[in-house]
């Protein structure tokens, strides 16, 4: 289940909708994740150079999000390429995956693919830490979470006082570095300024985006909220139901890169190498391609070892990634 499986389907699609498909696959297996970010985009000059000034193009698409300012940049880089940009997903594309179908001219779902809000996280130098083994780890700032704390002062409880108000801000940076919420409050409007710019080609109703804006980034409350096809026609989107052959190819696309890159399994180093043993491993965590150019992949890869070792409570198990290469490369 590879791109030999995957090619034959994408041609199909060409010829039908008189398009060139590029497939962007961020993996979301668990413990494995990978998300939309820089280092995608000057692979994506390589595969759109390959196609070259053409009407359509259809970025297929499976997300759960990454980088804003990546998704900005490569839903325009695309744009240069084509008169009209549809994006396809067969099975989801959240947060900046959402935000680069905001910039589409059409977006292909099917019945059960997603949206998801737009409302970014931010992890920061000065983030929150929280224990992670031994060590501590820096957790992201949900940036709408943090409006809905001050939102839920002044207007919920209904809070006047100025004394109280600073005394509910003075917490709130007790626990988030100053900093870091001043980033986020500009994150917060970035997001909003990039969303309602990507809209505008295809919204010509002023009140309309707002109200789009307004959903995608707070309204639609938590960022795991998920907005199936009906619901995003219903909120104004363009939205294209695939037919019965088109929606089997996207299942079969989406089943294809599902097996390659072993989505539906956790990743657990403990079932990859036998006790006291070293072996080889790669994965593909990410999947660019099209027709003419081919399959890359992001790989990491390297040895996982397994070891006995003495400690004072007794001998116990380690296991050691010996990464040699994580990166885009040629599959």
């Amino acid at each position: 289940m590879d791109f030999a499986t995957r090619k034959p389907l994408y041609e199909q699609i060409e010829q039908e909708r008189a398009t060139k498909v590029v497939s962007y696959v961020t993996g979301d297996r668990r413990g494995a994740e990978t998300q939309i970010g820089a280092d995608c985009i000057d692979l994506f000059v390589d595969v759109l150079d390959e196609i070259g000034p053409t009407e359509r193009i259809s970025l297929l698409l499976h997300t759960n999000g990454g980088n804003t300012a990546a998704a900005w940049r490569l839903v325009n880089l695309i744009k240069t390429f084509c008169d009209e940009l549809e994006v396809l997903i067969p099975y989801k594309a959240m947060s900046a995956g959402t935000l680069i179908s905001l910039g589409a001219h059409r977006i292909v779902m099917t019945k059960q693919a997603a949206l998801g809000p737009i409302d970014p996280s931010l992890t920061h130098p000065l983030g929150p830490q929280v224990p992670n083994g031994n060590q501590l780890a820096r957790i992201p700032v949900s940036v709408e979470a943090v409006r809905g704390y001050i939102d839920a002062a002044q207007h919920d409880l209904a809070i006047k006082d100025d004394e109280v108000l600073g005394s509910i801000l003075n917490e709130l940076s007790n626990k988030v570095h100053p900093l870091v919420l001043g980033e986020i409050f500009r994150s917060r409007t970035q997001i909003r300024f990039l969303a309602e710019k990507l809209l505008n080609e295809h919204v010509s109703d002023a009140d309309k985006r707002k109200e789009i804006v307004d959903f995608l980034c707070a309204d639609s409350g938590s960022h795991d909220y998920t907005i199936n096809r009906r619901e995003g026609l219903a909120l104004g989107l363009n939205i294209e139901k695939p037919s019965a052959d088109f929606y089997s190819r996207l299942k079969d696309i989406h089943k294809s890169y599902s097996a390659q890159m072993k989505l539906a399994e956790p990743y657990d180093p403990n079932t990859m190498v036998p006790a006291n043993t070293t072996s080889q491993y790669q994965m593909v965590r990410g999947i660019i391609e099209s027709v003419g150019s081919g399959s890359f992949g992001f790989i990491s890869e390297g040895q996982m070892a397994r070891q006995t070792i003495d400690t004072p409570q007794g001998p116990q198990e380690q296991i050691e990634d010996r990464r040699t290469f994580e990166g885009w490369r040629q599959l």
